[in-house]
């Protein structure tokens, strides 16, 4: 049987949280999965082993959630097949200034975090700010569109807008849900 690997770093203050308490959170993936995680504690390396390259690939969407913020429970979502994982690089709208990266994350996350909220409500998405990211976990039809919604704010589009088209978007999204039923 072939053996399939990949091999990731992660931040390490996220390192405990993959872990988890008594080791738990690595268990269960493994377990479930059906692979082996390898974590180097001391430089952030983890790497996954096993014969599954679906459950490889699957595991590492995990762990990457979880290295970008997320708790393991929001980050668990991945195992469905229905859900999808998107990373936005704020580098790619600050061109790598401190200062602009600050101003970008507070845009995104909001007044007493009311944007973040707004955008996680109007598309059933889970977002994380970490670092140097923008982290989306949710439902594959509505990623697309919690993406577009972060990136018009990165952009600098007018808050009060974006909602607006969120809403929109939400609105065609449960039509199209509403017709496939009937």
């Amino acid at each position: 049987m072939e053996e399939f690997s990949y091999d990731l770093k992660i931040p390490k203050d996220r390192i405990a949280v993959l872990i988890g308490k008594e080791g738990k959170i690595k268990k269960e993936l493994e377990e479930e999965m059906k692979i082996a995680i390898t974590v180097d504690s001391k430089e952030g390396d983890v790497m996954i082993t096993g014969s599954d390259a679906i459950s490889l690939y699957t595991t590492r969407e995990v762990i990457k959630a979880i290295a970008r913020g997320f708790n393991p429970e929001i980050a668990h979502l991945l195992l469905k097949q229905d859900y999808a994982f998107e990373l936005i690089s704020l580098d790619e709208y600050a061109k790598g200034r401190k200062n602009q990266q600050l101003r970008l994350k507070g845009r995104v996350i909001g007044e007493k975090g009311k944007c973040r909220r707004t955008v996680e409500q109007l598309t059933e998405c889970f977002l994380c700010v970490y670092g140097k990211t923008v982290a989306i976990i949710g439902v594959i039809d509505y990623v697309p569109v919690a993406k577009k919604a972060i990136s018009m704010i990165l952009s600098g589009s007018p808050h009060a807008s974006v909602y607006r088209w969120l809403e929109r978007k939400r609105r065609e999204l449960k039509r199209a849900e509403f017709k496939s039923i009937e």
